[in-house]
């Protein structure tokens, strides 16, 4: 049975929330071993998480069944 948006939206949030922290803490270990590239590593994925997370709480907007 495939997902509802609720579902998936609730989902993405979790995995990006969770990416985003990975991130930032990843970004904050290069920052404090002066290593540029896990810095930006660890910043390119918290974007990424951030923005799953953001599709995520706009997938809970859409879906019909939370209006």
């Amino acid at each position: 049975m495939d997902k509802d948006l609720n579902q998936r939206g609730t989902e993405n949030e979790i995995k990006g929330k969770a990416k985003e922290m990975k991130g930032n803490l990843r970004g904050d270990l290069g920052d404090a071993t002066d290593n540029t590239s896990e810095h930006i590593k660890g910043r390119t994925e918290q974007a990424k998480g951030k923005i799953q997370k953001n599709l995520g709480k706009a997938e809970r907007k859409l879906d019909p069944d939370n209006i």
